[in-house]
């Protein structure tokens, strides 16, 4: 029998702390009305001082094994989409193993930026579909505000926390991952266009390096806007046309929550109307990898995604990366 993966179960986990536009007008040089025009971001949610990607992200998994009615010994391994990882190693993912029971797993992250929870789920879709593995957990979760300088305008209100987290298990129902891509391209591994220059071997955190605010995102932002609406479009393109599925058989649209005019653009260019595309970034900003597992989480919830739906997620990220994926839940 074919074997395919499906989504077995999603969870998403947000911290507490809003941290709104009015909040931010206190701390920079920007403004509410500025901020949702050029982002449509009104709030987002910030994790406490204390308070790491992995454990935002045990609190999705926990949901998610919960949502798909397993124990967490059935997971054979997990895979943690995040640029935001609790330490340079041990991976994040082994800290989510010990958080949520996982013994039988191994584990390791997935660095691919705002793409990440796609890679995640293209590379969990192969290993069940070989037959090499049954269920997999795939997690994005962030914790951006560590790493956004609070004093650029530009880039702090654009950011936010939270983690999203999907049990992916073989089925031979026709049905879950319908077709996977995700690309890359080096030639814009570019530190200035988007990424962080200090932390790495190439340049390691120094006194010089924090003084200069290097240890924190830099982004072109009018360069990976332009990107962004070029990619995503051409991404989803090719998915459709991998499964032989037209635009219009589309339930649900859940593209990378980055910024409301990027999320409105990629639906134009692709032809969905606005009302089967999903947007929640005016309540949580850009959570990087976790942004359409934790749309997918609430779309589900909210009977917005339903049983049997098509459903389109799309995403691209600094590399650049990016990625495309249709469900059928």
């Amino acid at each position: 029998m074919k074997r395919y993966a499906t989504i077995a179960g999603t969870g998403s986990y947000l911290p507490e702390t809003i941290l709104t536009n009015s909040d931010l007008e206190k701390m920079v040089d920007t403004s509410d009305e500025w901020i949702r025009q050029r982002t449509g971001i009104v709030e987002r949610r910030i994790a406490d001082d204390d308070v790491a990607t992995s454990d935002l992200s045990v609190h999705a998994s926990r949901l998610a094994i919960k949502n798909a009615h397993i124990d967490p010994i059935d997971i054979e391994m997990i895979l943690v989409a995040t640029v935001t990882p609790d330490t340079v190693f041990p991976s994040t993912a082994c800290y989510v193993q010990q958080g949520i029971g996982a013994k039988n797993a191994s584990a390791m992250d997935i660095s691919a930026a705002c793409a990440g929870f796609l890679y995640g789920l293209d590379l969990a879709n192969g290993l069940i579909i070989s037959g090499q593995y049954n269920t997999i957990l795939v997690v994005g979760g962030e914790v951006f505000n560590k790493i956004v300088d609070w004093k650029d305008r530009n880039t702090c209100v654009l950011f936010g926390d939270g983690a999203g987290a999907a049990i992916v298990q073989a089925t031979e129902e026709p049905k879950g991952i319908i077709a996977s891509y995700i690309g890359s391209d080096g030639d814009y591994a570019d530190i200035n266009l988007l990424g962080i220059p200090a932390g790495g071997s190439r340049m390691p955190v120094t006194s010089e390096a924090i003084d200069n605010n290097l240890n924190k995102i830099q982004m072109n932002g009018r360069e990976v806007f332009k990107l962004g609406v070029r990619l995503m479009p051409e991404a989803a393109q090719r998915v459709l046309r991998k499964a032989d599925v037209s635009v219009d058989d589309i339930d649900l649209l859940i593209p990378h929550q980055a910024n409301l005019r990027i999320i409105e653009a990629v639906g134009d260019r692709l032809g969905v109307p606005r009302e089967k595309v999903y947007v929640n970034v005016d309540k949580y900003g850009n959570t990087s990898a976790a942004t359409v597992i934790i749309a997918l989480d609430e779309a589900i919830r909210q009977g917005r995604a339903k049983p049997g739906d098509l459903v389109l997620l799309v995403t691209f990220g600094a590399g650049l990366t990016w990625g495309s994926t249709l469900l059928r839940l």
